[in-house]
């Protein structure tokens, strides 16, 4: 499908805005889900340090996207809470 160009000033500008907006989204989310991932697998190991210190990263890009408009304050939350609650039931498998 071919989107037609704009050809008012503005439209072209709202263009523009919306692919560099796209890019910083994408990035962070990516940014997110790999720090998440770390976490989890971080938490299969029994080295509390590494776990806390990838945790509060995991936690810092997190906030960092629900700042802006990346994601909404209520995922953000959302995201937080399933971290910690599948890092302690891998906390827990680990030490059996």
């Amino acid at each position: 499908m071919i989107l037609p160009m704009p050809n008012i000033k503005s439209a072209k500008k709202r263009d523009e805005i919306n692919a560099r907006n796209n890019k910083k989204n994408t990035e962070l989310k990516s940014k997110v889900r790999t720090l998440i991932k770390a976490c989890l697998v971080a938490a299969t190991s029994k080295d509390e340090k590494a776990i806390d210190e990838k945790l509060a990263k995991a936690y810092q890009a997190i906030d960092k996207a629900s700042k802006g408009s990346t994601f909404h304050k209520n995922k953000a939350a959302r995201l937080k809470s399933r971290l910690v609650q599948r890092i302690r039931v891998l906390k827990s498998e680990a030490v059996k």
